[in-house]
Order: C-alpha cells, then sequence, then structure tokens
C-alpha cells in the first residue's frame, strides 16, 4: 500500500526475512547514519542497525566493516506487568510508514493484552539540518485504566555481522542526560551516544543491567487518554570536525534540542527536506506507479548523500547495514553520481573529494597488486583510507562453507577510469575547474599513470592490449581484452591529456608543480601514443557485434533458464573458477551494454541495436546494476517498451524487496542506491533525452506511451533550468539567479535561453538528433 509521497503497509510479519527486507524499506538516513526501519521495542536479533558513516572497524580476521552505534531510540513498553511487543503480543491493528517528503518513520500499533488494548504511535527522524541528531515522539493510549512502565534510553545490544566493534562500552548519567561511550576494537575511535528526554507524567528510575541503559518511567493511565513523551539522541565520533569532546557535543547537542522542542526541531527538518526536492524532484504525469517508484529512488539518494564537508561517499549499500562492507565501489561514480552532478552539484564534489582524499589508498594498491605498479589503481571495495577492503577470497560456496577464490580486488581494473571519468565530467558539466587544483588533476593522471604501467605492448601488432581482467561481467575471470575496460582506459588517457591542456592555458604555475610533485613529466608523451595504439574490440562488419572480450565467442550457448535449473543449491555462485556460467555465454550483467551507454556518442544506433539485441538474453542480471543499462539503451534506440520494463525492475527494486539475500555464503540484504540512481538516469538520459555538451544541452525526448509529461530540474555551468517534456513540446525555464545565456538543442531546433525567461519548442514525433 502506497501513496504519492509514503510507503506503508499494514502487515507484521513476525519472519525473520521479512523483518530484514521491511528493515531496509523503512528506513532513515541523514548522510552521516542510517537508521534501519525496525520497531521501537526491537533488537539486535530483528537486525536493528544505526550505521555511521565513514567510520570502520575490524575483528581479527574477519572483514572490516561500518561500526553500528548503540541503539538510543530503543523504547518497551509494559502492560500490567506484561512486554508489549509485535514479536509477541497479539496485534489488533499495525501500520507503518515511511514518509517520503521529510524521510519520517511513523509506526502505529494496537495490541491486544489481558482483555485490554493497548495503541502505540511512534515517529522518528535523523536530523537533515543536524546530522548527529535523531528526534522520536512516542505515544501511547489505552482503553482502559491500567498500569504501565516504560524502558527507554540506549540499548548497546548492538546487532553487527563481523563484530563486535565498540568495546569498553560505559554507560554514565549527566543530570537528566544518559550517556554510552565505547572504542573501537582496531583503532580505539571513541563512539558517543547521549539520550534525553522530556516527559511530563510518571514517576523515572534508571537502570543499567546488562547492556541496556535506561529510564524506567511508571505510571497509571487514564481510559483513552493519550500519553507522549519525546526522545532526543545524538551519536558523535572521533571522525567528528568538532573542537570539543565528542562526549561534550553530544550532550550539547540532545540538550539544544530538547530545549527547542519537537516541533521546532522537525520544522527545521522539514525545510531541509523541502529545499531538496524542490531541486531535485522529478515528476512524471500520468503514471502513478512509475512516479512512486522513481521517487523513492530519489528519495533514497538523497537520504545517503555525504554531510558536514567529510568527503566521504556513497556505500554500495548506502546506509543500511554493514553490508559489502560499507564499502564504496564503481557504483558510486557511474551510477549515483550523474544524479548529484546534475541535480545536486554540492554533493557530487564531495563525492569526488572522497577520491582525492583516497588518492594515498589508490597509489598504495596499484604497488602491492602484481608486479609493481605506477599510479593510481583505486580499491574495488573502498573505504575510509582507499585501501583495498576485498579479499581475495570473496565468495562462499554454499556447498563446503568454504570461500571460493575470486579475482573482484586485482583485476577489477576499470575502476580507475571509473573514477577519472567522473572527475573529468564534473568539469566539464559544471565549468568549474578548482577541483582539478584541488587535486582531481592529480587523481586523473595517476590513473592513466597506472593504466600505462597496466598496459601490454604487443610488437608483432604495434598495439596495446589490457589483458588478465574482469569486466562489470563478473562471471567471466582474468580475461583479456574487455571492451568496456579497454574503452574507458582510452577515455582515461583521453582525459589526462585534455587535463594537461587545460591546465596548461588556465594555470601554467599549477602544473608545472603537479607535474614536479608526481615526477610524470616524462610519462605525458606516451598517453597520447597509448590512445592511438590501444586495441579497441571493434563492431563485426556483417553483424554489428562487438565482442565482449577475446574468446567470448567461442564459449558455449546456454539458455538462463536452463543453467539456473542445473542448480544445486538456490545461493550458488555461477562465477569464480568452477561456476555453471564460466564456460558459457551467459553473463552476470550489462557489459558491452554498460560500454554503449557510457560512450553511446562513438557508436552508430545500428550497432547500439544489434548489441542491445544480442547480450539482452544472454544477460542474467545477477546484479542491481544492470538493468538500467538495458533500459537507457533500448530507449536510446526506440525500443520503449523494454526500457520501461527494464525501468520499472531498476526503480522498484527497494521497493518491492525481492532481491537476492544471500550470494554463496555471504550475506547481501541492503538497499541499492546504484540501481536508485539507474532509475533517474533512466528517467532523464533515457526517457528525456538529456545530453549535457561542453557548449549546449541536448534534449531528444522520446517518453513512454502512458507519461503525458515529464518534469525535472538540472544545473548546467551553475546555472539552473526547469524542464518540461510532453509528446507536443519542450520547456526550458531558466532561474532568474542564472549567470548567462545558456544554448539548447532540442530534437534538432536550437534555443538561446536567457536568466529568468523560458522557451518553449515544438516536437514532431520521429525528430531525432544523435
Amino acid at each position: 500500500m502506497s501513496k504519492p509521497w509514503s510507503v506503508s503497509t499494514n502487515q507484521f510479519i513476525n519472519e525473520q526475512e521479512s523483518i530484514m527486507r521491511t528493515g531496509n524499506v523503512y528506513q532513515i538516513a541523514n548522510g552521516y547514519m542510517g537508521y534501519r526501519g525496525t520497531l521501537d521495542e526491537f533488537g539486535p536479533e530483528q537486525l536493528v542497525g544505526i550505521t555511521l558513516a565513514g567510520i570502520f572497524d575490524r575483528v581479527g580476521d574477519a572483514w572490516r566493516e561500518p561500526v553500528n552505534a548503540p541503539n538510543g531510540a530503543f523504547t518497551q513498553v509494559s502492560l500490567d506487568g506484561v512486554d508489549i511487543s509485535a514479536l509477541s503480543t497479539r496485534i489488533k491493528h499495525h501500520e507503518q510508514r515511511l514518509n517520503l517528503s521529510n524521510a519520517i518513520f511513523e509506526r502505529e500499533t494496537t495490541f491486544s493484552s489481558r482483555g485490554k488494548t493497548l495503541t502505540i504511535k511512534s515517529s522518528r527522524f535523523l536530523s537533515a539540518n543536524t546530522p548527529n541528531l535523531g528526534v522520536i515522539r512516542f505515544s501511547l493510549t489505552c482503553n482502559t485504566a491500567a498500569a504501565i512502565t516504560i524502558h527507554t534510553g540506549i540499548d548497546s545490544n548492538i546487532w553487527d555481522l563481523n563484530g563486535p566493534h565498540l568495546l569498553k562500552l560505559t554507560p554514565e548519567k549527566h543530570g537528566g542526560v544518559l550517556l554510552v561511550h565505547g572504542v573501537t576494537n582496531e583503532a580505539s575511535k571513541r563512539v558517543v551516544v547521549v539520550e534525553a528526554i522530556k516527559c511530563d507524567f510518571g514517576k523515572e528510575v534508571h537502570s543499567a543491567t546488562g547492556k541496556k541503559h535506561l529510564r524506567v518511567i511508571g505510571t497509571n493511565i487514564e481510559a483513552g487518554r493519550t500519553y507522549t513523551f519525546y526522545k532526543y539522541f545524538a551519536v558523535f565520533t572521533d571522525h567528528d570536525p568538532v573542537r570539543k569532546s565528542a562526549k561534550k557535543a553530544a550532550i550539547e547537542t540532545v540538550e539544544h534540542a530538547k530545549a527547542h522542542g519537537y516541533e521546532a526541531c522537525l520544522n527545521i527538518h522539514n525545510a531541509e527536506w523541502e529545499k531538496k526536492w524542490k531541486r531535485c524532484d522529478v515528476k512524471i504525469e500520468g503514471d502513478d506507479k512509475a512516479q512512486h517508484a522513481l521517487r523513492y529512488s530519489i528519495f533514497q539518494l538523497l537520504m545517503v548523500a555525504p554531510v558536514n564537508g567529510s568527503a566521504n561517499s556513497i556505500p554500495a549499500r548506502a546506509l543500511s547495514g554493514q553490508v559489502y562492507k560499507g564499502a564504496i565501489f564503481w557504483d558510486t561514480e557511474m551510477f549515483m553520481f550523474p544524479f548529484f552532478l546534475h541535480s545536486y552539484p554540492e554533493k557530487a564534489v564531495e563525492l569526488l573529494r572522497y577520491r582525492i582524499k583516497t588518492l594515498d589508498g589508490a597509489r598504495r594498491k596499484a604497488q602491492s597488486e602484481g608486479v609493481g605498479y605506477r599510479g593510481a589503481f583505486y580499491a574495488w571495495e573502498s573505504q575510509e583510507t582507499g585501501d583495498d577492503a576485498c579479499t581475495y577470497f570473496n565468495v562462499g560456496d554454499p556447498f563446503t562453507g568454504r570461500e571460493l577464490r575470486t579475482h573482484f580486488r586485482d583485476k577489477q581494473v576499470h575502476i580507475s577510469g571509473d573514477v577519472a571519468i567522473a572527475m573529468w565530467e564534473y568539469f566539464r558539466v559544471t565549468g568549474d575547474d578548482s577541483l582539478l587544483l584541488e587535486g582531481g588533476a592529480e587523481v586523473i593522471l595517476e590513473c592513466a599513470r597506472f593504466y600505462y604501467s597496466y598496459a601490454y605492448f604487443k610488437k608483432d601488432k604495434n598495439r596495446y592490449e589490457i589483458l588478465d581482467v574482469i569486466g562489470p561481467d563478473e562471471y567471466h575471470e582474468r580475461i583479456n581484452n574487455n571492451a568496456f575496460t579497454n574503452m574507458v582506459v582510452k577515455a582515461t588517457f583521453e582525459i589526462a591529456i585534455a587535463t594537461v591542456k587545460h591546465l596548461k592555458q588556465k594555470h601554467p604555475a599549477e602544473l608545472r608543480a603537479l607535474v614536479r610533485k608526481i615526477g610524470i613529466e616524462n610519462e605525458l608523451s606516451f598517453f597520447a601514443e597509448a590512445v592511438n595504439l590501444l586495441y579497441i574490440p571493434e563492431p563485426d562488419r556483417k553483424t554489428g557485434i562487438i565482442e565482449q572480450f577475446d574468446a567470448y565467442f567461442k564459449l558455449k550457448e546456454a539458455k538462463i533458464e536452463e543453467l539456473k535449473a542445473r542448480k544445486l543449491h538456490p545461493d550458488e555462485y555461477l562465477g569464480a573458477g568452477q561456476g555453471l556460467a564460466v564456460p558459457t555465454k551467459v553473463i552476470k550483467q550489462a557489459d558491452v551494454v554498460m560500454m554503449l551507454n557510457l560512450f553511446k556518442e562513438r557508436y552508430p544506433a545500428k550497432v547500439k541495436r544489434a548489441n542491445w539485441e544480442y547480450y539482452e538474453p544472454r544477460s542474467e542480471h545477477g546484479s542491481s546494476l544492470s538493468a538500467c543499462a538495458y533500459a537507457m539503451l533500448a530507449a536510446d534506440i526506440g525500443k520503449l517498451d523494454w526500457a520501461y520494463r527494464y525501468f520499472l525492475q531498476t526503480a522498484k527494486i527497494d521497493l518491492e524487496a525481492k532481491y537476492k539475500v544471500f550470494v554463496g555464503t555471504i550475506f547481501m540484504g541492503g538497499s541499492h542506491p546504484a540501481a536508485n540512481g539507474g532509475a533517474w538516469m533512466t528517467a532523464v538520459f533515457g526517457f528525456g533525452g538529456l545530453k549535457v555538451n561542453v557548449d549546449h544541452v541536448a534534449l531528444n525526448p522520446r517518453l513512454p506511451k502512458r507519461w503525458k509529461c515529464l518534469e525535472f530540474s538540472i544545473v548546467y555551468k551553475c546555472d539552473r533550468f526547469d524542464l518540461k517534456i510532453t509528446n507536443a513540446e519542450v520547456t526550458i525555464i531558466a532561474a532568474a539567479s542564472n549567470r548567462s545565456e545558456r544554448r539548447f538543442i532540442v530534437a534538432g531546433k536550437e534555443a538561446y535561453c536567457t536568466p529568468g525567461n523560458s522557451n518553449q519548442l515544438k516536437l514532431h514525433r520521429g525528430k531525432r538528433t544523435g
């Protein structure tokens, strides 16, 4: 059950997998921390998690992962001495709701216990204005007079996949404030949680038993009267940029919030969310299902954007828990970054600053992998330092429980180029070269340097080749000349050359200093040579098909359904050394199709169509990254029904929560922000036909049948434009605050948009530009 601006359910299913999936669907976050969508009385067994951005820990030989904080929102109610819980008490009515307009989680549950009916209502949000702060309103009503006991405070029973990550957890009380602090196992980073309460009824005592540091509030309540209290909790760590101690900062934060009150905190929070949606919403008229799914996807991205100038990035499972080690993958640059770049560039630059911050980690990886490469080899699974958290044995065998050797860490070399492409795209779209001077140019040159050291020169063919890699299709490892990877490498060399040219013209002194700093002067000419001599798999002259990698065409044909039917275990991994897909042409996800999306201007429509039709039936879509790539290319070549089908598959992945929970023996539950970004890209790039060029913005709309209108905003060269697309016309509205006149080309028609004015351009069916 849902409405345009909410997600809701009136069911509670007391099963572990259902609780896990629901916790993902109803999660809230504010960039600093994420809080899974669990009920107030739940604990670690129900996967309650307050996951912190940018702070990691490792225990023993287990995977490093983000730290979950103690739960400062915990509340358990007893009615006449009997604990009331969705896990154990009969439920007469239950509803929980996630409000997309302001990231507020609400629940209302009516329980029946010993002939009495108790209704609990609560709402919580993580402040969009004060990222360390969480705020809760909690109400209860009973149909008869009753004795109520409320246990509320801080629950330090923490759900960890590979913990415990917080040691020396110590409860304290400072006046009316409860506090728990501990240190991480690996680096002794301090984590502090503080809780304050405003409650005008009952008698309060304190209890610190086990790992719960609680207030115990007892009272006799009247029939039909609603009793409400408010909770404020704050989380601070040693990573926070504050001059005072984490403990003092946390106490001051909750005391300040309590003094201002719930409504004041809520109003400020709502105002921040209103700003986010005003600049980032995408409106679809005529298709409520698509509108809801797309808005939920955008909401997920807005919740997890980095805050406080932290130079954090967005993990592959966002802040929904410790899955995937809380690591940053290529997902961020290729699938999430475009949304922020075109809608919210202040956040896009933070994502790139993370890559600048972790450049030394990428250098260390280049030196340590293989024979010792030069430059920057970015981590496949990157955490706070940029060192690779990915292990060499990364997938579990469900039959034996043993870990399988994979080559994600050492052979997914395209990650460095993905970073360089995003770094250059920021400059190309915004026109702002300050990030290049702050370290972006250094990142680009070091990525190009890595590729030159990795490339193999075949004298007999007079060409460079990229050997022994994994492309986006992870079912086939250690392959040669993957089309996607080789094209990314070529683009990285081109970007490095363009970066040097720009700095030479605009910032020659800074360029000279950079060249001296990294000692790259003698290597710059190699990049131009590599651009010309790097081998790029070409489309077949007859069929137009691009071979995904050397000898791919020699693999066996196999139908995906038949391959899956041969699995002996539902969680069996199809790749790695002996996976069922390895000797076949079945691929995990978009690979050549991903390349054609990323570099679509380099290939004619007939080549894109031929490859979409060839690879689509061979794609298993074993990754949430796949469907949007097929959707975007389908839209580009006019397969709108297919594009729409794959768009919905992408946009609804977290709403429907039907994804894999395990791959091999690895727990994979969590949200999918890359798919969320892919949904936005499909709507805006695919159906809206948006293409931002250096000197103009192009629009070639191709709306699905049921869409009457598509509206979205973009930022181009620091100017903002609202775009409205129907089947008949495109309206462009330039913000009054824009600085310059900008050029648009809409289905071949040229228009110049001046600040504060609008342009309307008629569309003719079938009229498109390349």
